[in-house]
């Protein structure tokens, strides 16, 4: 009974080169689109080195790996099992009495292993290469805007504020930000002061709010006091624990965190008061990658095993295409409705999983019953 367990290797050795052989190509294209695209960015730009976008392109490598990884799973068993099924070896095998369940154990198994390297390996390196690959970007093609180099732009934030009631917490707005001296500064500023039950207590106007340590230095302040507008202060102290770096880390892509430091990280946001859903779906996106990647490979082997002399492998191989890319658009789209609430986050990143797991389930019952 060697013959069981001799098959499984070869139909997952296959299965593993060719995927291999495909993520290297997709890589290689999007790589090359990459390039295109930050170039044309760069047009007219003499003092963009080409090297320097092409350093861009390559920090992004590991992150971009990831993402299609999936895609290349899919292709590359639809590359193998044609080629097994044209070459009638598993063909024989299922005559043989062979159930293609058993041979597509270690192709799924090989699958999923990749996706777990990619997220608890591969995710720790992306993260950081391609945080410094968005810093570069900034540099040099967005004139140094960084995340919160929001320019003609308003933005929101809650931080706690004891300065009035223990346990209080404030809302400020800025209808404008600058990074001046690596200092942040914010333009008509409101600030609303809320206490214990989020209730409004106070409520400041400023002219400008320039974030120091310790504090936000409000110039020309006026202050709301429940029914009484207080005499206006040319500087006002409001007491603060959010400092620059963190702003810029709460308002960076989770594509900038690793597997590892996403679900503290959006702990860390929601206690903030930043809106952590982006983070929450990016962590359960890749917690799911491996059962995705292990399910592509079943779709492959469900479009791809029909006999030649029945025709039309082509059009299945194209219909496996069709539906790898119908994923990803079912992705896009539940994905956004997790971000925005409509959705249970944790729903909203295994959908497309459960549902391609389906197809593939359905698939090689069909093709094992007839």
């Amino acid at each position: 009974m060697r013959l069981p367990l001799v098959l499984p290797l070869y139909v997952g050795r296959v299965f593993l080169v060719a995927t291999l052989a495909v993520l290297a190509g997709l890589l290689a294209i999007v790589a090359l689109l990459d390039v295109i695209e930050l170039t044309r960015r760069a047009a007219g730009r003499t003092d963009v080195a080409f090297v320097r976008l092409a350093e861009i392109t390559a920090l992004k490598l590991p992150f971009l790996a990831i993402e299609i990884l999936p895609f290349a799973v899919l292709i590359g068993g639809l590359v193998a099992f044609w080629r097994l099924t044209r070459s009638s070896e598993l063909i024989v095998a299922r005559a043989a009495g062979l159930s293609a369940w058993q041979f597509l154990s270690l192709p799924a198994l090989a699958a999923a292993l990749l996706g777990v390297v990619a997220i608890t390996l591969v995710s720790p390196i992306s993260a950081a290469l391609f945080a410094r690959a968005e810093r570069l970007d900034a540099s040099l093609l967005r004139g140094g805007a960084g995340p919160l180099g929001l320019t003609g732009g308003g933005l929101w934030l809650k931080q706690r504020d004891g300065g009035i009631v223990p346990d209080g917490s404030a809302i400020l707005h800025g209808g404008r930000v600058q990074v001046v001296a690596d200092r942040l500064v914010l333009e008509r500023v409101t600030v609303f002061r809320l206490g214990p039950d989020d209730r409004p207590i106070g409520r400041i106007e400023a002219e400008r709010a320039v974030l120091e340590p310790g504090r936000w230095r409000l110039e020309n302040a006026a202050v709301l006091a429940g029914d009484r507008l207080l005499a206006p202060t040319p500087v006002l102290a409001l007491p603060t624990d959010l400092t620059l770096e963190r702003l810029e880390e709460g308002l960076a892509p989770p594509d900038t965190l690793s597997f590892w430091d996403l679900p503290a990280f959006a702990r860390l946001l929601e206690e903030a008061g930043f809106p952590a859903q982006r983070h929450r779906l990016r962590f359960n996106m890749l917690l799911a990658l491996p059962v995705l990647a292990a399910t592509m490979a079943l779709v492959a082997a469900g479009f791809a095993m029909r006999p030649a002399r029945r025709g039309g492998v082509a059009l299945l191989a194209g219909s496996g295409v069709a539906a790898g890319f119908s994923l990803f658009v079912l992705t896009k789209v539940v994905g956004e409705f997790g971000v925005g609430g409509a959705v249970p986050v944790a729903m909203a990143a295994w959908t497309p999983t459960v549902v391609g797991l389906m197809l593939a389930v359905s698939l090689l019952l069909h093709l094992e019953d007839g």
